[in-house]
C-alpha cells in the first residue's frame, strides 16, 4: 500500500476533509476511502466526530475498534451531546455536575476495563454520599447507552453494587408552622403556596401554571418529570360533583379576579404582571420565613421557641409532602402522579397513622 500523504495521524484508507466556513469556523469531516461494486472509488462519511468515525472505520475494514476509541471520556462526551440535551433544563444541569464529578475518576478508563468493585470503591470514596448514589445511577445509564451503541457488551458494572443509605426528609410542616409563615407572605407567595398545598406539585410545575390550563372544569397540568407510565396530563378538578367549587377553583378564581397592572396569564405573578421564577420564590419564602422566625423568638416562651426553630427548618419543597400526608394514601398517590404507592408513602407521607389506644 503507497503510504499516505497527508492525514497521516489518521488510519489507513481515512480520509478527513476541511474547509473554512463564511463565519470564519473550520468545517470538518471524515471519510473512508473505499470502492464500489464495480471497483470504481467512493468516499464513505464516517461524521465529525473523529473518535466516532475511527469506529465506523474498524467495522468497514472489518477489524476491532481502536482501543482509546473505548475510553470513557468520549462515552461521556456523546451522552453530554446526544442524551442530555432531550432531558428538562434542572436535569441538565444536574447531569453536567454529575458526569463532572465521575469523569475525575473514570475519564481515561477503557469501558470494558470498568467492574463492579470499582464502582463500589467510588461510592466509598466519595464524600458527598447522597451525590455518589446519584451518580452512579447516572452511570448505569450512560453505560446502557453505550452497549445500544456499540461500545461494549458486558454486564452493568452498576447492577447488584449496593447505593448508600439515605434517610428521606420527615419534616412535617403542621398548621402552627404553616400560618406563621402564610402570615408573613406577600399575595404572590400565598398564592404559590396555596396552589402548591392543593396540587400536590412541585415548585418547578407551579410556576409555569397558566390559566390556558383550565379546560372543562380542570386543571391540566404535565409535571416536568413522568412519574406514570401513561405520560398523560393529570386533571385537577375545580368543581365538587355537588357542582361547588373545590378550594382549587376557588383560589383560582381569587387569582383571576385579582386587578393586575398587567395582566399575565401565569397564576403566579406579582401585581405588576410578572410571573415567579425559582430564585424569586424562594426569595419571597425565605423573608416570611425569616420574619415568622423573628416574631416568634421575641415572644420568646419555650413553645415559641420550639415553633421558631422547626419554622427554620420549613422549605417551600415541604408543601408537596404536605399535601400527601394530609389525605387518603391512594387520593394522594394520583395527586402527586405516581404509578406505585410505595414512593408516595416512604417519601412524601411524614405523618404516621392515627389509631386508638388499647383501652
Amino acid at each position: 500500500m503507497r503510504p499516505k500523504s497527508s492525514a497521516r495521524d489518521l488510519p489507513p484508507r481515512m480520509l478527513r476533509r476541511s474547509k473554512r466556513l463564511k463565519s470564519g469556523g473550520l468545517w470538518v469531516s471524515y471519510y473512508y476511502n473505499g470502492r464500489d461494486d464495480q471497483g470504481r472509488r467512493v468516499e464513505i462519511a464516517l461524521g465529525a466526530d473523529l473518535n466516532e468515525a475511527k469506529r465506523k472505520w474498524a467495522e468497514l475494514e472489518c477489524k476491532p475498534a481502536p482501543a482509546d476509541t473505548g475510553l470513557m471520556k468520549h462515552i461521556f462526551d456523546r451522552y453530554l451531546r446526544d442524551v442530555v440535551p432531550t432531558k428538562a433544563i434542572r436535569t441538565q444541569k444536574d447531569n453536567e455536575e454529575a458526569i463532572k464529578q465521575l469523569r475525575s475518576t473514570f475519564d481515561s478508563a477503557p469501558i470494558n476495563a470498568i467492574t463492579p468493585q470499582h464502582i463500589a470503591q467510588y461510592r466509598d470514596k466519595r464524600s458527598a454520599k447522597v451525590r455518589a448514589n446519584r451518580e452512579i445511577s447516572l452511570f448505569s445509564h450512560i453505560w446502557n447507552m453505550a452497549r445500544e451503541w456499540g461500545y461494549t457488551a458486558k454486564e452493568n458494572p452498576c447492577r447488584g453494587v449496593r447505593k448508600n443509605k439515605e434517610a428521606p426528609r420527615d419534616f412535617y410542616a403542621d398548621k402552627a408552622v404553616w400560618d406563621a409563615v402564610y402570615s408573613k407572605a406577600c399575595q404572590e407567595l400565598q398564592d404559590a403556596m396555596d396552589l402548591s398545598y392543593l396540587t400536590g406539585q412541585r415548585p418547578a410545575d407551579i410556576l409555569k401554571m397558566m390559566e390556558t390550563q383550565i379546560s372543562d372544569g380542570a386543571l391540566e397540568v404535565k409535571p416536568n418529570k413522568t412519574r406514570n407510565s401513561s405520560g398523560k396530563k393529570l386533571r385537577i378538578l375545580l368543581d365538587d360533583t355537588d357542582g361547588t367549587r373545590t378550594e382549587l377553583g376557588k383560589l383560582i378564581d381569587r387569582i383571576k379576579a385579582r386587578p393586575r397592572k398587567i395582566r399575565s396569564l401565569y397564576l403566579i405573578a406579582t401585581p405588576a404582571g410578572v410571573k415567579l421564577n425559582r430564585w424569586t420564590l424562594r426569595t419571597r419564602f425565605d423573608e416570611a420565613r425569616s420574619c415568622a422566625v423573628t416574631e416568634a423568638e421575641k415572644v420568646g416562651t419555650p413553645n415559641m421557641l420550639v415553633l421558631a426553630a422547626r419554622i427554620k427548618d420549613f422549605q417551600f419543597r415541604d408543601i408537596r409532602p404536605k399535601a400527601a400526608s394530609e389525605t387518603d394514601l391512594d387520593h394522594a398517590r394520583k395527586l402527586l402522579g405516581h404509578t406505585e404507592a410505595q414512593i408516595t408513602e416512604t417519601v412524601y407521607r411524614r405523618v404516621g397513622e392515627v389509631v386508638k389506644p388499647t383501652k
